[in-house]
């Protein structure tokens, strides 16, 4: 997969899907910053590791995908529950980078804060590459074994020569 800059997708958002973003970001803004005050900044920074338009991005996503097939004449309901679960799921394997990203920059940043962000920016990159690569891995070793057993039962019951 390439990774690509596209301004098409800002000509397909709605006004009002901007509306949704800004009001679900300033709600877990909200919600964090009342968190952080009843149970402390340690806590309430946990809540800030959820990006603030998660939440709206993966809907709209969603809707994105929908509506371009339902143009095209086929139901894009399917296709638009994919594409979001595709989003969360880069968006959690970026959070094990973004914990990577955490750890290194504590232990560093003490003897030095541009060392510490040059550090943990290598590490979150490798982290979440990495994380992103195993993913792929297991993804299609699991997909090969289930297509061999598949075969290996329809040979069993003699439906494949």
């Amino acid at each position: 997969m390439l990774v690509k800059l596209s301004s098409s997708a800002l000509k397909q958002t709605r006004w009002y899907e901007y509306g949704v973003r800004f009001l679900l970001g300033g709600l877990a803004t909200v919600v964090t910053g009342a968190v952080s005050s009843r149970f402390g900044v340690s806590v309430g920074g946990l809540f800030l590791a959820l990006p603030a338009i998660f939440c709206a991005s993966a809907t709209l996503i969603e809707s994105h995908e929908r509506r371009a097939k339902e143009k095209a004449g086929l139901s894009g309901r399917r296709r638009g529950q994919q594409a979001a679960a595709l989003d969360a799921a880069g968006a959690g394997l970026g959070s094990i980078g973004l914990a990577a990203f955490a750890a290194v920059f504590y232990v560093v940043v003490s003897t030095t804060a541009i060392g510490a962000f040059v550090a943990a920016i290598l590490v979150w990159a490798a982290v979440a590459v990495s994380a992103w690569w195993l993913r792929r891995k297991l993804r299609i070793t699991s997909r090969a074994a289930r297509t061999e057993r598949i075969a290996h039962s329809a040979r069993r019951r003699g439906t494949v020569p």
